[in-house]
């Protein structure tokens, strides 16, 4: 299930944001890669504990703690801490798949990767390439949105970053332990709350919200993994 979250950051927090990474110091991208990504990966990124990632991580965080689509669709246990990358004219990211597992920076434990996100930091118009391209059955997606929008997919999808062929592409990524491992029923629950939410909002029959509302906290009952 591929999602697209608009708006997670607000006008005044991407201008935060650009301004702090103005005055980062980026580092190989490769550093953070496993051994199949790294054959593949040609961008910069900001080093995890450094104090501006942890800055804007902490940020991205809030908002996705505020946000209802995120909260509904990804049903999140736990969020690897939110990483930062560039790619500069040129630069590109190689078909590859996210490492199923990665150790926690703060604390050393592991988190299984169920969910993948990308947030877009900076405007479509300033740079060509650099689409995220996801893979799923239906075929390839390219996505490449305005910035402060999130993308979230399944960890397990096949994806890439096409080169950059003009100007800078910034963005936020990380990934997220589910409480719903499997994407299909993810998938399912997130269209039965939909629904739900949609009934609420036209006042429909109360005895069948009711209903649907128990369907959808039973099969979350059924299938999450704390």
């Amino acid at each position: 299930m591929i999602v697209q979250i608009p708006k997670l950051l607000n006008a005044a927090q991407l201008t935060h944001f650009r301004d702090r990474l103005a005055t980062a110091d980026w580092t190989d991208g490769r550093v953070s890669a496993g051994h199949q990504g790294a054959a593949v990966k040609r961008n910069r990124q900001l080093p995890e504990e450094s104090p501006i990632a942890r800055e804007l991580g902490d940020i991205v965080v809030a908002a996705l703690e505020r946000n209802p689509t995120f909260i509904s669709s990804v049903l999140p246990n736990r969020v690897y801490p939110p990483m930062f990358n560039r790619y500069d004219d040129g630069m590109a990211f190689g078909l590859h798949i996210d490492n199923a597992v990665r150790m926690l920076p703060r604390g050393g434990d592991k988190l299984r990767t169920d969910v993948s996100a990308t947030l877009f930091l900076e405007d479509p118009a300033n740079y060509d390439g650099g689409e995220l391209q996801i893979e799923d059955s239906y075929g390839a997606h390219a996505i490449k949105l305005p910035a402060g929008d999130l993308v979230v997919y399944p960890a397990g999808s096949r994806h890439c970053v096409t080169p950059v062929t003009r100007g800078v592409r910034t963005a936020c990524f990380f990934w997220a332990q589910s409480l719903v491992r499997d994407d299909a029923q993810r998938a399912l629950l997130f269209d039965l709350d939909c629904a739900v939410q949609k009934l609420n909002q036209a006042q429909a029959d109360a005895a069948a919200r009711l209903q649907l509302t128990g369907c959808y906290h039973n099969l979350l009952r059924m299938w999450s993994q704390p």
